[in-house]
């Protein structure tokens, strides 16, 4: 798939992103027979791209092989209905690898992370995605979060590198943002991609559309396929009602669930597929499990989310 292939797919999305998690076995490894179940059912249930082994799917945890076995089952399960994005990152080198093995397994683009560890400056910043970006015929959307955030500049550098096409925030600066934005749409006029990245995006995606930025991950599409729906029309919409009444009863308390505790970005997912019939097993450490009491609430909070909309009908 060409560059302009996935931001002509990407651009106006049919549905919500989805960010699968990884499956793993009672033994701890890789279940791919649950992971392409996990694939193919948020495919038919309405997703507009899978973006398979980013950080929900637990990029950080997965070996080389683990991730191109991943990547080449979410291909296979996607069938082309819908484009795969898959995660590439750590250092350069590693980075340039996971890239490839991406590319290898029948990726259409990538979802560039963070470097690792270091806090380099920008020029070291841009040279690393700029090799990533020359190392295969991928399109590449560059994440900014943690430890690579970028200036106006910087992005505007990106931008006009062949095959970046666009820029994930997870950062939530929308002074930033919004001068990225305009800086881009200045200096480098075109399709250039931006998506709301933040952990549960839904809650603050009505402000990213203020700046123009009207994609976002939904990691609540992995275990609520019906609401992370419902939201995305509203969105779509304009439905004001509906937006606000998810967001008051059901985003709100999970997002607030979410913050008690570390990692639960991705531990508090998964444990919402397995509450949800589909047995994906733990993460893997240094992450680890919701308590009991953390699970109960996320199990109300679901049944709440139904509930919504059900009354709404």
């Amino acid at each position: 798939m060409t560059s302009a292939d996935l931001v002509q797919r990407l651009g106006i999305p049919s549905g919500p992103l989805f960010f699968p998690v990884t499956a793993y076995g009672a033994d701890g490894s890789v279940d791919l027979d649950t992971y392409r179940a996990h694939v193919r059912q948020g495919v038919v249930a309405g997703a507009a791209a899978v973006f398979a082994c980013c950080g929900t799917g637990e990029f950080h945890a997965l070996t080389p092989e683990e991730f191109e076995a991943c990547v080449r089952a979410a291909v296979e399960e996607t069938a082309g209905r819908v484009p795969v994005v898959a995660g590439a990152g750590y250092g350069t080198a590693l980075a340039v690898r996971y890239a490839r093995l991406a590319e290898a397994a029948g990726a259409d683009g990538l979802l560039a992370m963070p470097p690792y560890l270091v806090v380099a400056g920008q020029e070291g910043l841009l040279r690393h995605y700029r090799e990533m970006a020359a190392a295969t015929a991928l399109p590449v959307i560059v994440y900014q979060r943690d430890n690579a955030v970028f200036t106006p500049e910087t992005v505007v550098g990106l931008a006009r590198t062949e095959g970046i096409i666009g820029l994930k925030d997870g950062l939530g600066d929308l002074d930033l943002m919004q001068r990225i934005v305009s800086a881009v749409r200045t200096e480098v006029p075109g399709d250039f991609l931006y998506f709301n990245g933040l952990p549960t995006a839904e809650q603050t995606q009505l402000s990213y559309l203020a700046i123009g930025v009207n994609l976002y991950s939904s990691a609540v599409f992995c275990f609520a396929p019906e609401i992370a729906l419902a939201f995305h029309r509203a969105l779509i919409d304009g439905d004001r009602v509906t937006v606000d009444r998810l967001l008051d009863g059901f985003y709100r308390p999970f997002v607030e669930l979410r913050a008690r505790g570390r990692g639960y970005a991705v531990s508090l997912v998964k444990a919402g597929v397995r509450m949800r019939g589909l047995d994906v097993g733990e993460v893997r450490p240094p992450l680890h499990e919701p308590g009991e009491d953390h699970v109960k609430q996320l199990a109300e909070i679901i049944e709440r989310g139904y509930a919504l909309l059900e009354e709404a009908q």
